[in-house]
């Protein structure tokens, strides 16, 4: 059996949108390129085929990756306890670096540079069945990190 992915619905959302994006409209574009490439004749040595015949493949390789996702997914409901982080919740802390908000999410949305971290992630796990005015410290690799949630949203 496949492992569940974890998404919210924008995630499932936006995964849905590239999986239909790549299924018309980058398909056409590649089948455009095949034929160019092949109208140019012999494709023995036709740079433009294969680079053609690899951005298929790689196309055709994330629309699979894509399916895949979706078809595991389990949807991100926020938990029904507002003073408990869960998968969903979007948090304020207190750190050494002042405030920071971040979002728990299932490990295929992760991006820790828009602060949406997995639930999977060492920062997620310590975050998960926290309370509002609860103090963690973290190991990371430049030390230990301290943390105090401050507000949670769901």
């Amino acid at each position: 059996m496949a492992q569940q992915t974890y998404l919210s619905r924008e995630g499932i959302e936006s995964l849905e949108k590239e999986l239909q994006e790549l299924k018309t409209k980058k398909r056409q574009e590649i089948a455009k390129r095949l034929q160019e490439a092949k109208d140019l004749g012999d494709l023995s040595e036709n740079a433009e085929y294969f680079e053609a015949k690899e951005a298929q493949s790689f196309n055709e390789n994330r629309i699979a990756e894509l399916r895949g996702l979706l078809k595991n997914s389990v949807t991100i409901e926020a938990s029904s306890k507002e003073d408990i982080v869960g998968i969903g919740s979007t948090i304020e802390v207190k750190s050494d670096n002042g405030t920071e908000i971040f979002r728990i999410v299932g490990s295929a949305e992760a991006n820790p540079q828009e602060g949406k971290i997995s639930n999977e992630s060492p920062l997620g796990r310590a975050f998960l069945g926290r309370k509002i005015g609860e103090e963690l410290e973290i190991s990371a690799p430049n030390g230990i990190k301290k943390y105090k949630i401050i507000k949670i949203d769901k």
